[in-house]
């Protein structure tokens, strides 16, 4: 099962479930904006992208701008504010299996199928 994290109103994330449909059709899409990853489930994803939590922040949002832009945060921290405001959180972000990518631009999911 190909499990995206989505946000039906960013026009990258609508790009990425497109692409991702045009594929596959057993998908599992996740509306994280009302059901946000725990901590525990965000550290899961990430890792299986190989990259850092700060890898996965909207930095153009307010919330990063105003609460978060220039103070040195370690990953736990960086990780708590993505859980208490998924907006920061880049998108989309897709699982597979023991793999996950951030679908920026679309043709990258292709690495993990």
């Amino acid at each position: 099962m190909i499990k995206i994290y989505h946000n039906p109103r960013c026009k990258k994330s609508r790009a990425g479930l497109d692409y991702l449909q045009s594929i596959v059709k057993d998908i599992e899409v996740v509306k994280y904006l009302n059901d946000t990853p725990s901590i525990k489930e965000l550290k899961e994803i990430i890792a299986k992208t190989g990259k850092k939590p700060g890898d996965f922040i909207r930095k153009q949002e307010e919330h990063y701008k105003r609460n978060m832009k220039g103070k040195e945060l370690n990953d736990d921290q960086i990780l708590e504010e993505m859980v208490s405001n998924p907006k920061i959180i880049e998108r989309p972000i897709v699982v597979h299996d023991d793999k996950a990518v951030l679908g920026q631009p679309p043709e990258e999911i292709d690495k993990i199928l």
